[in-house]
């Protein structure tokens, strides 16, 4: 096709509010499908990003870029829980010791907020990604909210707490956001810990990993396969072998976002 012939095509951005944790004010948003058409029913990429001390930003960027899945003709949902960026400290510090509490209080509220505002949107197909916080948090919904997605996508996540403390070349964050070492509160780590409701999975997921990752090591990836595996969900590992926390390697983004969308389309089209 020729140059000229391209067309470059986007999704309409829009943000909602909503009663989030605690009845607190909550930030969202959401991009409609390329060639949205009101009449019908659009699958939803419902994206969790990392952190926890982060936002989505009015940035262009093909790492987690909620355009592309709008161009695969995703409606895409965002939540700007507790423990985000841009809202003030006490909102960033909210989520100190409180990993898988607050924020997935926000997050449920904030997909039954929006699927309540667009009726476009498809409410029995909707699949759940996330990188880093957002792939704890995909581990953990995992285990505790298991009935509401059709699949998951992780990508360089923890799965245990206390063992990922042991390995990460970023002490200081757990130390400080479970409020201490795994010996000196053993509890801050182990009360929201992912690998204690493994038992609950049974979500079809991707997992996705890199070898160089020293922020949250490969095993921690594995061990989220294995488990997948051994109980028999249908389950995918992208591992990369020349990648660290991010995928940077043009060619490497263009392998992860065709699996990533095939996943999608695999169980939620």
């Amino acid at each position: 096709m020729p140059p000229s012939s391209v067309r470059c095509a986007w999704g309409i951005f829009e943000q909602f509010t909503f009663k989030g944790w605690n009845d607190e004010t909550v930030y969202g948003s959401i991009v409609k499908p390329v060639d949205f058409d009101p009449a019908k029913k659009y699958p939803v990429a419902f994206l969790i990003h990392g952190g926890p001390q982060g936002a989505w930003d009015n940035h262009f960027h093909y790492r987690w870029n909620p355009q592309a899945y709008a161009g695969a003709g995703y409606a895409v949902v965002m939540v700007d829980f507790h423990g985000s960026t841009g809202y003030g400290q006490a909102f960033c510090d909210a989520i100190q010791g409180d990993w898988g509490g607050k924020p997935l209080v926000d997050l449920q509220k904030g997909l039954a907020a929006a699927l309540d505002t667009y009726p476009w949107m498809d409410k029995d197909r909707v699949g759940a990604l996330g990188a880093s916080f957002g792939a704890y948090m995909t581990n953990w919904i995992a285990g505790n909210w298991p009935d509401r997605f059709r699949c998951l996508v992780t990508h360089d996540g923890n799965l245990d707490e206390r063992m990922a403390y042991y390995a990460t070349e970023e002490l200081w964050f757990p130390e400080r956001d479970h409020t201490g070492t795994p010996w000196d509160n053993p509890e801050g780590y182990e009360a929201q810990n992912p690998v204690n409701f493994v038992k609950n999975w049974k979500t079809p997921t991707l997992v996705i990993h890199s070898a160089n990752d020293f922020r949250i090591p490969y095993e921690q990836g594995i061990s989220t396969f294995t488990a997948l595996q051994r109980r028999g969900i249908p389950s995918k590992l992208l591992y990369f072998p020349d990648e660290s926390h991010w995928v940077l390697k043009p060619q490497n983004s263009v392998l992860w976002h065709q699996t990533v969308i095939g996943w999608l389309n695999q169980w939620l089209k």
